[in-house]
């Protein structure tokens, strides 16, 4: 095998496994699993049995890189074997140093604009109990009506029914003292801050 033929391989490979990073992202091709090895299409390669990056950490080789990688060694180090008189050990230089060059610019992009985005959902972010909110439609004594409220910056409805089961007008602020089945139970804010 020639050194030309070399790189020609490295960069049908790298190209081939970009196409199939995009074709995974497009279309949500599942993950497999290799013993002790979890590779992912979406995180990269992980030692263990674990998913994920784990607390919004990019690995530098992911899939991406790794790709990304072979696909500039390879076509930098053909073209520059091809078309060029260098020896072939500045040419394996150049293109290592462009496949370096490459993968770094898509680990950037990763790191600052996909995954430097994320965050780990916590549960208690979503916890009902203590939900501060107005009734927009009012409950009837007995009756069911409907809250509006903001949680984790984002506006929010759903199912409301008085605690003791009065009535409440439209428009009140109301506390959740309980979430049961997709229904907030709710006592008025004024209530509250009275028996305090």
């Amino acid at each position: 095998m020639t050194w030309s033929e070399f790189y020609l391989v490295c960069f049908l490979v790298g190209f081939g496994l970009s196409l199939i990073s995009f074709l995974a992202g497009s279309f949500h091709m599942p993950h497999l699993h290799v013993p002790h090895l979890h590779f992912d299409f979406h995180h990269g390669l992980h030692m263990g049995h674990g998913h994920g990056a784990g607390g919004g950490e990019t690995p530098w080789f992911n899939f991406a890189t790794i790709s990304v990688f072979l696909t500039w060694f390879g076509g930098t180090g053909y073209l520059l074997q091809r078309y060029s008189t260098i020896w072939a050990l500045l040419a394996l230089a150049i293109a290592v140093l462009a496949g370096i060059g490459g993968a770094a610019v898509v680990f950037w992009f990763l790191a600052k604009y996909l995954v430097g985005h994320q965050k780990v959902m916590d549960p208690a972010d979503f916890d009902m109990i203590g939900v501060l909110g107005k009734l927009s439609v009012p409950i009837r004594s007995g009756g069911t009506g409907e809250l509006i409220f903001t949680q984790d910056g984002t506006r929010r409805v759903t199912g409301a029914r008085a605690e003791g089961g009065a009535a409440i007008d439209k428009g009140t602020e109301v506390v959740v003292t309980r979430y049961e089945k997709g229904i907030a139970y709710v006592r008025p804010w004024d209530e509250l801050t009275n028996a305090l």
